[in-house]
């Protein structure tokens, strides 16, 4: 169910218990800004997940809330993870739901990378 990203961060979302090691995850990769692990139901034959270390809800509340060198290094931990899968060949993409409309349902900021296939259409329903 898509949440409302306005509303204060929820420190028991399950990308938060993921962080405290209270759940597990396929990890891929990991450094002091980001935490990149494999998601639970892929849409591609690569599909991972990138979250911040940092109790973000949302792209909009970590760009307004996150340093500059969170900001700068969770961007660079997304592309060490391409780069990791060496997606940077072939290519890739990534998106981020972003509220209600964007259909996000965890409350806690995530980049989603695909890959290992051609993506033709920007938007299927």
């Amino acid at each position: 169910m898509p949440i409302d990203p306005r509303l204060p961060y929820d420190a028991n979302n399950i990308f938060a218990k993921i962080l405290r090691d209270e759940l597990p995850c396929s990890k891929v990769y990991e450094d002091e800004h980001a935490l990149a692990f494999n998601d639970i139901r892929p849409q591609a034959p690569v599909h991972v997940l990138v979250i911040p270390r940092g109790p973000y809800v949302s792209w909009d509340d970590f760009t307004a809330k996150a340093e500059d060198a969170e900001i700068a290094g969770f961007m660079r931990a997304v592309g060490n993870v391409t780069r990791q899968l060496e997606l940077d060949g072939p290519g890739y993409r990534l998106m981020v739901n972003m509220g209600r409309a964007g259909h996000q349902e965890v409350p806690h900021l995530h980049v989603h990378i695909f890959g290992g296939r051609e993506f033709f259409q920007m938007i299927v329903d």
